[in-house]
Parts: C-alpha cells; sequence; structure tokens
C-alpha cells in the first residue's frame, strides 16, 4: 500500500494544515491500494501565496529555460512509467494490457510537445502601429478527474509551465497517486520552487477553494458538466478565466457503404476501452437501416469477445469500473433503458461471467434506442453502447446534432471525402474519420455542455496567455 503524508509547496514537502486521510480503494479488489492526506481551504492558501510569489521571477524566464524543464520531466517520466502505469491499475482498475498507452506514455509526449511550443510565448506579431505579444495569464489553478488522471493532468500542467505560468493542482479522489509522483518528478528535475504546488482533499472543499481563490487567475477543470457550472459560477465574481472540459455522448456516423467489419472493431474498442469511463466514447452509434441488422450482430460478437476481469491480466481488455458508486449509476441507466423499450442485445446488470466480486459491468449493447430515451441523451460513463438506425444523411446529422453536449464524433464512409463532408455538419469539437488515431497536436474540446476552451496543440498554449497590444 502506498501511504503519502505531505504535500508538495513551495518546493518542499510539507505537513497538511487540515489533518485528515482518505483511503483509496482498489476497484477490482475492494482493499486499499493507497493512503492520501486530505487538507483544507488553508492548505490552498498556502499553495496560492506560493505560486503567487513565484510568478513574477518565472514568468520572465526564457522559452528555452522552461523547455528544458519540459524535456527533463518528460525524461523522468519514462523513468517512473512503471510506477505511474501501477497506479492506474490499482487505483483506476484500467487493465494493465493499456493502463501505459492510453494513461502514461502521452506524458512525455506531451511534455516534449508543449516544450517545442514554448517558443511562441516569444513571438511577436506587428498590426498597424502596434505590436502584439503574448504574456502567461499568471496563477492557475487545476482540478483533473479520475478516468484519466495522467493525461488531463499533463494537458493542464505542460502548457502553463511553456507559458509561464505557476499553478495548483489537485488530482480526484479515486486517483490521486500519480500527482504525488508527479510533484517527486518535479522536485527531482529542480523544478523552481512555488512553480507546481500540489495539494489533496474533497472537491466540495478544496475544488471550491480553488475555483473562487482572489489570488488565482485561471481556472481549468475536467469532470462533469454540472461540476463544470458550479466551477464557472464560483469563478465569476473575480471574472476568472475558466477553460472547461466537461461530459459527452459522442455520435458515430456509419455509412451504407462503409466497411462495417472495420468501422464495428473500432467502435467497440472506443466505448469499451476504460470500461467506458471516457468522456469522449462514440456511445451513440449511428447505423443506415440498410446494414442496422448486421451493425447489430457484429456489436454483439464483438462486445462478447472482449475479456472482462482482473487488470493484471495481460488478456483482459475490460476491468472494473472505478468505484461501487459508479457501477450502481450504470446499472441504473441499463435497468432504465429496457424499461424506456430499448432491447438489450448483450451484457446488462449481472455481473460478467466468471466474476462474483468487484465493481464490473459487462460490457453492453443496446438496439432499437431512439435518441430521446436517457441512455441516447445522458453520459452513463460505463461500458455501454447504444445503436440508433437512419434512413439518410441528413437523418443520421440531425440525430447526431440531437444532443447538449458536442465533445466528440466519427464517421466511417467509403471514402475521405464523403466522410469529411458529413463531418463538417456534427457540432462537435473533433471527429475521427474512418478510424483515425487521436493526435496529440490537435486542439481538445467541445461544443454546448461539453465545454469552453481547448486543451493541446498551439490552442492549448493560448488558454494560458494573455494578450497585449503595444502601439508606436
Amino acid at each position: 500500500m502506498r501511504t503519502y503524508d505531505k504535500f508538495y509547496i513551495n518546493g518542499q514537502w510539507v505537513e497538511p494544515i487540515g489533518k485528515g486521510t482518505s483511503d483509496v480503494i482498489n476497484p477490482a479488489t475492494g482493499e486499499i491500494s493507497a493512503r492520501v492526506p486530505y487538507g483544507n481551504a488553508e492548505d490552498v492558501d498556502a499553495a496560492v501565496s506560493a505560486a503567487k510569489n513565484a510568478f513574477p521571477s518565472w514568468s520572465q524566464t526564457s522559452a528555452a529555460e522552461r523547455a528544458e524543464f519540459l524535456r527533463k520531466l518528460a525524461a523522468e517520466g519514462e523513468k517512473r512509467n512503471a510506477d505511474l502505469t501501477q497506479t492506474i491499475i490499482d487505483e483506476l482498475g484500467m487493465p494493465i494490457k493499456n493502463a501505459a498507452v492510453f494513461q502514461v506514455d502521452p506524458l512525455a509526449i506531451i511534455c516534449e510537445s508543449f516544450a517545442n511550443k514554448a517558443k511562441h510565448m516569444e513571438e511577436q506579431k506587428e498590426v498597424g502601429n502596434s505590436v502584439v505579444v503574448s504574456e502567461p495569464i499568471g496563477v492557475c489553478s487545476m482540478i483533473n478527474p479520475w478516468n484519466y488522471p495522467i493525461w488531463q493532468m499533463i494537458g493542464k500542467v505542460a502548457p502553463a509551465i511553456a507559458a509561464g505560468c505557476t499553478m495548483v493542482v489537485k488530482a480526484a479522489s479515486q486517483t490521486p497517486s500519480h500527482l504525488f509522483i508527479f510533484a517527486e518528478m518535479c522536485d527531482a528535475v529542480g523544478l523552481p520552487p512555488g512553480v507546481f504546488n500540489m495539494v489533496h482533499g474533497s472537491g466540495r472543499e478544496i475544488g471550491a477553494a480553488l475555483s473562487s481563490h482572489p489570488d488565482i487567475d485561471m481556472v481549468t477543470f475536467t469532470g462533469s458538466t454540472a461540476a463544470g457550472v458550479q466551477v464557472s459560477k464560483a469563478a465569476a465574481p473575480d471574472v476568472k478565466r475558466v477553460c472547461l472540459e466537461l461530459g459527452g455522448k459522442s455520435p458515430f456516423i456509419i455509412t451504407e457503404e462503409a466497411d462495417l467489419d472495420a468501422a464495428m472493431e473500432f467502435g467497440i474498442n472506443d466505448v469499451m476501452v476504460n470500461t467506458g469511463q471516457t468522456c469522449n466514447a462514440l456511445t451513440r452509434m449511428i447505423v443506415h437501416e440498410s446494414r442496422y441488422d448486421e451493425a447489430v450482430d457484429l456489436a454483439k460478437s464483438k462486445a462478447e469477445a472482449l475479456v472482462v476481469g482482473d487488470p493484471t491480466d495481460p488478456d483482459v481488455f475490460v476491468g472494473p469500473m472505478s468505484s461501487a458508486g459508479q457501477k450502481k449509476s450504470v446499472l441504473e441507466y441499463i435497468d432504465q433503458a429496457i424499461s424506456d423499450g430499448a432491447r438489450l442485445v448483450t451484457g446488462g446488470t449481472d455481473m460478467p461471467a466468471g466474476l462474483t466480486t468487484g465493481n464490473y459491468v459487462a460490457p453492453t449493447v443496446f438496439a432499437d434506442v431512439t435518441n430521446d430515451m436517457a441512455i441516447a441523451q445522458e453520459e452513463v460513463f460505463g461500458p455501454v453502447l447504444v445503436m440508433i438506425r437512419y434512413s439518410d444523411i441528413d437523418q443520421a446529422v440531425e440525430i447526431a446534432n440531437d444532443t447538449p453536449y458536442g465533445l466528440a464524433s466519427a464517421v466511417w464512409a467509403g471514402d475521405k471525402d464523403k466522410a469529411t463532408a458529413i463531418a463538417r455538419r456534427i457540432r462537435a469539437g473533433q471527429c475521427a474519420i474512418n478510424g483515425a488515431e487521436p493526435n496529440h497536436e490537435a486542439p481538445f474540446g467541445g461544443y454546448k455542455e461539453s465545454g469552453n476552451g481547448r486543451e493541446f496543440g498551439v490552442e492549448g498554449l493560448h488558454e494560458y496567455c494573455e494578450l497585449k497590444a503595444m502601439q508606436y
């Protein structure tokens, strides 16, 4: 069991002012995997003070110096890859088959990406008699989720370092250990005191303090839409910048002439990886009526072929839900879908075959779903796919856009041009064309209730900048 008892503030490991602790539960076994300190608002005050005091000097460092720190963190991340991967297996329950590739390896990639982008902070643009420059926004608070904790954390921290910002970071209660390891990494590379600070505690107290603190200039949050609204309200009195990456109910349009087997393989894996606990998962599969029955049969066979079980088993693809509470929520959605008239194709509320303990939900597929059902409108955040039929592309696009969310989407068509034409009509921040891989150099973020602002790419750097125009 990992045990941590200090926070990292102002370049030092310090005793928390708050006196509580929290046990982190392994969702596969129910055993305690870590014990971490639970701080309070006074710990936030101390961390914000350190970040505020460090900002004047850190913001004046050269882009090359900040880039070098990011490259050192990338190298340190490679050294700690096994440790970080183990935290994902133990605390999130993501199988070893995917934990490093999806969760940990991006740390070094993203650090290198923003090391290359730091130079943009020293560019200037002449506009008539003005020179426009970028400056770091200031002290940032970062509130991270439990489902992709390392990927989301470094997607905030790396651009902030590249821009010259200082920060206070909080992890989710379910998956905190990676942040303590990352603080050790920052210490190992000699990141100046006060640039990176971490605290831990309940979202109700620590999250609220990080959202409302008067010395915070920007809040960046990843989580549910409901929680994002609360963050925005807390930040509003001081007119802080708020960057939100929130919920999703992403559509996947498959056309009549598409390679159906390849599209179904892509779609099933996308939904079921990380046990469906992915904000941009393609959970609404919209299939042409002429191929619908065939698609349902393929979805059933491919979902049932996935191995569910112990996340330490290299053959397992689907692990447990992150918590008992999350499992309960997903099972309630499955029951409601059945009551609403959706046809259960595979999965359901019974424990997967061969398992008697742990927070497991079987890979579940529903057919005969209409877009007005709760299972098609609300973010389930579990291994649940809904399949909806359409008669023409106009109807498919209408169904795709008939959602309060707009985080991601996908199209699989007979050729790239046709798929792209459909993608341009979908109101979402990203679209995967014919099974395309994710790209850390492209901006990531959503329309509508999926949030505001962008992470990754040059656009992700710009979120941490203010623009200044100097007239001559």
